[in-house]
């Protein structure tokens, strides 16, 4: 364990920036804040860098990280790091797996593309609705928020660890990748031609969600499936809400839920 108390180190300049820009640190590592990213990235046996501890939250993480290299920091230092108002005082520096399109876009595959989506929450809450729904992993295209983003990966709430994620895809390379191996596509679209209902979901195949701003982009509007969840009285479903129960429908004709 050591201790670190000058706001110049250069780990503690690198966490800086990896939260102001919304990525990983020069080395690769994200910036996982809470008590519960720490526990899930020993559980998911991730590489570990550091874990940074303010002062006031020592004694909770040394029961939890025997095993890993700990920096304390003073509690006022450590606020210029966080990237949450009311934060437990506890960031992991952890490298998240990494993974290719093949090894998302398979035979058999349940894949979920984010095209132009722009919120870390929403992002990182897709994330999570893919592991709990069994889906093979989540493409980012060029052009979306980043999935190492500090938000995400808190809304992820571990699942980043876990689930097969890549990002920066072009869009053309995502779409051709489904069309090599035919995979049937469904684009979740407020005013889609299909209901969801509809939609057998049991074959492999790509769900994907555009932005609320601006929808899903022209290499898979010309060839997906335009699909719609009929809803009561509001016009759209927030996109990371509409990516879940489409998940969540695919699980069930999958036999995987009820």
């Amino acid at each position: 364990m050591q201790t670190l108390t000058s706001s110049r180190n250069p780990l503690l300049k690198e966490v800086r920036k990896a939260v102001v820009r919304g990525t990983t640190t020069g080395g690769g590592f994200c910036v996982a804040e809470s008590l519960h990213l720490l526990e899930e990235a020993v559980r998911s046996d991730c590489e570990i860098q550091a874990v940074i501890v303010a002062e006031a939250a020592r004694a909770a993480v040394e029961n939890r990280s025997a095993q890993q290299r700990i920096l304390v920091v003073p509690d006022e230092l450590f606020q210029t790091l966080a990237a949450t108002e009311t934060s437990q005082g506890v960031i992991t520096l952890v490298r998240a797996p990494q993974w290719a399109l093949h090894d998302i876009v398979v035979p058999g595959c349940l894949a979920v593309i984010l095209d132009g989506i722009q919120d870390p929450g929403n992002a990182g809450a897709v994330i999570r609705s893919a592991e709990a729904f069994g889906a093979t992993g989540v493409v980012f295209l060029n052009g979306a928020v980043s999935p190492f983003n500090p938000k995400a990966i808190r809304a992820s709430a571990g699942s980043l660890f876990r689930v097969p994620v890549i990002a920066g895809v072009e869009s053309e390379a995502a779409a051709d990748a489904l069309k090599r191996i035919k995979i049937k596509a469904y684009a979740l679209m407020p005013k889609g031609t299909t209901d969801l209902s509809a939609c057998d979901l049991r074959k492999d195949c790509a769900v994907i969600a555009g932005s609320e701003a601006h929808g899903v982009s022209e290499p898979f509007t010309r060839f997906a499936t335009q699909v719609r969840i009929p809803t009561a009285t509001v016009e759209s479903l927030n996109v990371a809400l509409a990516t879940g129960i489409a998940l969540y429908e695919a699980r069930r004709q999958r036999g995987g839920g009820t």
